[in-house]
């Protein structure tokens, strides 16, 4: 539950000391309904997220020439002043208007993608600096040949400038007819024109050292008469001219989709209470409602009340899991008429904590949640209840589910020790090696040197030279076998991981053909 307007809860310090300083029964109700009201009136409200709905407004695309040529200063103060000061007064008539917000010179600039959020219109409108843009050239063409790959069709389009540079009237309407909009070209600008200031004060000359005069387009009109549109020149006032066009587009209304927060409203369960204390108090029915308020509540209230109950019980089985109580948890969140990802995960967790595993894992496999965050922790918990069961395989599983995910130390860290617990389980038991007789029989040859010599003669002799040398070289094998599988061991104690798991982590995504 939250509050649309919280900023009202802070009257609620006044009404709670004169509460605490009242000393009349009648004075404390009387403070008790006005907090009551106060608590209506900051909208209490549940949210249900962002849902697409269907009004009707103005979609309007807002095409302004930023030009050079928009310097000039036949309309005070100047073209591109007038026609921002345009924009907003255009903007105040259509409060409900869609609008998309382009810039144009030589090249088109989408400054604000469509939206009803006019004050994000204006702040992007206030933030182009004109007196960075160097570009002296307009064309309408390259503007109309955008506005398809803008999805500008069906939408109106109004277009302010002083004209461009292009002279095929053919090829412009073409170009503007196919872009599908209904054009209201604003002219901007006198026909006798005007020189241009440029950055230091001077006039706007030309290569040939010739001033630059500045002209309103006579083309406008007839482009606006082939492309089916309308035309209209600047008025004294920006607000006049936004009026006229106000009045050419009335009528002209179009089916939208706004995504928008969708709440369901509290306040009247709030507001009723305070309108039965009211009644109790200041009515001849005072006596009649005292007896009977418990049945009408228990008739009307306790179904609309619902959503207050379940956040009570919530709160209460928060407050007993805190105190390890975790039977009266599972009470509390019983009583729950909606069971949210809140309550579900803190129910799971109380079998959990009650050891009861396989209910645990049931509750958190019952859990549909699209977050990654909220997977990860489930993924770790379904892989805990694994492991205090003993079943190392299907917790390695889980536990490597929740580190594709994302990195979590602790998941790494019990991924390991089930691995090697379960290393334990599959290692047969050590025998002790009984001793060899060769252990014996090498103490005799710690003889003479002489002895050493009559047994090398007599063995050589005999043909057999290879005997004792063999078992030496048999010995050294046997030897260096033993060494490698201790340092393999070690390397498995040390790394428990297998190259597939670390493979499956590294890359750091599911592969899941549906989410949860």
């Amino acid at each position: 539950m939250t509050f649309l307007y919280p900023w009202l809860l802070w009257m609620l310090i006044p009404l709670g000391i004169l509460l605490y300083r009242s000393c009349t029964f009648q004075s404390r109700i009387h403070t008790v309904i006005a907090i009551l009201i106060l608590l209506s009136l900051s909208r209490p409200v549940l949210e249900e997220g962002i849902q697409p709905s269907k009004i009707k407004a103005k979609d309007l695309i807002i095409a302004l020439d930023v030009s050079y040529s928009m310097r000039a200063r036949d309309l005070a103060p100047s073209r591109y002043d007038y026609a921002k000061a345009l924009i907003g007064s255009l903007l105040e008539r259509n409060p409900a208007a869609n609008v998309m917000l382009i810039a144009f010179t030589t090249n088109p600039l989408l400054l604000s993608p469509p939206t009803t959020d006019h004050a994000l219109i204006m702040t992007a409108l206030e933030s182009l600096r004109p007196e960075y843009i160097l570009t002296k050239g307009t064309s309408l063409q390259k503007l109309f040949e955008r506005l398809p790959r803008l999805h500008a069709s069906g939408k109106d389009l109004i277009l302010i400038t002083d004209g461009g540079e292009e002279s095929d009237l053919a090829v412009l309407a073409e170009a503007l007819r196919k872009s599908g909009t209904y054009p209201v070209i604003v002219g901007l600008g006198s026909k006798a024109g005007t020189t241009i200031p440029d950055k230091n004060g001077n006039m706007l000359k030309n290569s040939a050292g010739d001033l630059v005069i500045s002209r309103l387009n006579p083309m406008l009109r007839r482009l606006s008469d082939a492309a089916d549109g309308a035309y209209l020149t600047a008025e004294d006032s920006p607000q006049a001219t936004a009026e006229q066009i106000t009045t050419l587009l009335q009528g002209r209304t179009h089916t939208l989709e706004k995504r928008q927060h969708r709440y369901r409203e509290l306040y009247w369960i709030v507001l009723l209470p305070a309108v039965l204390l009211f009644l109790m108090l200041h009515t001849v029915m005072r006596k009649w409602l005292r007896k009977w308020i418990l049945l009408g509540l228990s008739l009307i209230g306790i179904p609309a009340s619902a959503g207050i109950l379940d956040l009570y019980h919530l709160q209460h089985a928060y407050s007993d899991y805190a105190q390890q109580d975790y039977n009266r948890t599972l009470s509390h969140i019983s009583r729950i008429g909606e069971p949210t990802l809140q309550s579900a995960l803190l129910q799971a967790d109380s079998y959990y904590r009650l050891k009861r595993y396989k209910a645990a894992r049931e509750h958190y496999l019952g859990i549909k949640s699209r977050s990654p965050r909220i997977k990860q922790q489930l993924y770790y918990n379904i892989a805990n209840t694994y492991a205090m069961e003993g079943n190392y395989d299907k917790a390695k599983i889980y536990y490597t589910k929740a580190l594709q995910l994302g990195s979590d130390k602790d998941a790494a860290s019990n991924l390991a020790l089930v691995i090697f617990l379960k290393s334990k389980e599959e290692k047969p038991p050590s025998l002790p090696r009984p001793k060899s007789q060769d252990d014996h029989a090498s103490k005799g040859t710690q003889k003479s040197e002489a002895d050493k010599k009559k047994k090398k003669q007599s063995d050589s002799n005999a043909g057999g030279g290879g005997g004792n040398g063999g078992r030496e070289q048999n010995a050294k094998k046997s030897k260096n076998r033993a060494e490698g599988k201790l340092k393999s061991s070690k390397q498995t104690q040390k790394n428990p991981l297998s190259s597939k798991v670390y493979e499956l982590i590294n890359k750091g995504y599911v592969r899941e053909t549906k989410p949860w």
